[in-house]
């Protein structure tokens, strides 16, 4: 199973919440980051249904997949 980190910061002047190098909007303070952070934490590790999806790699080259909507990543909120 993946890891995803939920990482609270100070970010443009208020507080925000980093997973995988992308910001989220910000938040008047940190434990409203933090809150937001956590929920968004609790709907990634949601299971879903079990879709087919389209990716195209670095190189260019497309993937068709099922992506199994059971196998979801452990999240984690620090800060």
């Amino acid at each position: 199973m993946s890891k995803i980190i939920y990482t609270i910061v100070k970010h443009d002047g208020a507080w925000a919440y980093r997973a995988n190098g992308t910001y989220s909007e910000t938040f008047p303070s940190q434990e409203a980051a933090r809150k937001a952070a956590k929920l968004a934490a609790r709907e990634q590790s949601e299971p879903g249904e079990s879709i087919p999806i389209e990716y195209e790699d670095e190189k260019g080259h497309w993937h068709h997949e099922i992506a199994d909507g059971h196998d979801r990543p452990d999240p984690v909120v620090k800060g």
